[in-house]
């Protein structure tokens, strides 16, 4: 049984945009079985980033979104850096918070993370994979 994940920032929005995702069917799945969902302050700036920049949403949305979002993530701060994302540095926030939570899973459709399939067993998989756990 998964106790602890990681979302990363593409499977966050997913989850929480789009009614009847995939992403968003993992995510009622692992707040009904209590599965405790992890996140850092720098996926947060970026999923609100997305958010005003790729959808068009004013402040005041992303701040309703946003507490909605808060429901069901728990929130840490890294205490080291990563290098092991080369191609897109900017991955490595997700690892850091993964490292730093002791998630078990990151849940992610980023192409650079998944092909690291595993870090310090930390698997890493799509939401599709995901839901057969």
């Amino acid at each position: 049984m998964i106790t602890k994940i990681v979302f990363d920032t593409n499977v966050l929005i997913s989850s929480t945009l789009w009614d009847n995702s995939v992403a968003q069917k993992f995510l009622f799945k692992c707040i009904k079985e209590n599965v405790q969902i992890f996140s850092s302050q720098e996926i947060i700036e970026e999923y609100k980033e997305i958010l005003a920049r790729d959808f068009d949403y004013k402040e005041q949305e992303i701040g309703e979104i946003f507490e909605r979002v808060l429901q069901f993530l728990n929130l840490v701060t890294p205490s080291k850096k990563v290098d092991v994302v080369k191609e897109d540095p900017d991955d490595n926030t997700i690892i850091e918070c993964a490292l730093e939570s002791k998630a078990e899973y990151i849940i992610s459709y980023d192409k650079h993370l998944l092909k690291l399939k595993e870090f310090q067993g930390i698997k890493i998989v799509r939401p599709e994979e995901a839901l057969g756990f």
